[in-house]
């Protein structure tokens, strides 16, 4: 076997909702203990659900196709996977950190309403924590570093600087667990689950 077995592979629910990834070994085994289907995604097999006798006797793919060769077959990886049983979203309270506070406010500064690249952008405490603020979700904001220096550990009253939005907890998503693994392997199939609005298509039955 070789590196393409730990390809990360998106993980569906019963419901065809994204809620993980995994590694192409992983799923393979997944498939092989009846626990999940392999999503088609090229050709006329595109979404069709398939064990894992059918999916070993798939022929068709892209010539590219990362596949496993064994002693007796060539195994082609799947990119997606759809759980047999699972059709919840699984629920677990959001770690606060600096990148899941980039993207609870968008990657906007709070106070010049500007996006920024994550390099150009820090985390400001609404008030400062020499005044009693609270290191959390609802006393930091995003900020770029223009403004974090311009407002300093002043109040947003004595700086006339104040958040656009009121900084809450957010709500989980199933994508926030995961989202840097996302973008880092991040396959063109997988483009219509993580992005409904970008087609429409038809889910075999």
């Amino acid at each position: 076997m070789n590196n393409s077995i730990d390809r990360q592979v998106l993980v569906l629910n019963r419901l065809w909702q994204p809620i993980n990834l995994c590694s192409a070994r992983r799923a393979i085994g997944l498939l092989f203990l009846g626990h999940a289907q392999a999503v088609g995604t090229f050709g006329e097999k595109q979404f069709s659900t398939h064990d894992f006798e059918s999916w070993l006797r798939l022929e068709e793919r892209p010539e590219d196709w990362p596949v496993v060769n064994t002693v007796s077959s060539c195994f082609c990886l799947p990119s997606i996977i759809v759980l047999a049983a699972f059709d919840r979203l699984p629920r677990k309270e959001v770690k606060f950190s600096r990148e899941n506070i980039f993207q609870r406010d968008d990657y906007l500064c709070q106070y010049c309403r500007k996006k920024f690249d994550t390099r150009k952008l820090n985390l400001d405490h609404v008030i400062p924590r020499d005044k009693g603020g609270a290191t959390s979700w609802e006393n930091v904001v995003t900020s770029c570093i223009r403004c974090n220096t311009k407002k300093g550990n002043k109040l947003p009253k004595e700086a006339g600087m104040f958040p656009l939005k009121k900084p809450v907890v957010p709500r989980w998503r199933p994508l926030v667990g995961f989202r840097k693994e996302l973008e880092s392997h991040y396959h063109q199939s997988w483009r219509l689950f993580l992005d409904p609005n970008s087609s429409t298509v038809e889910l075999s039955s």
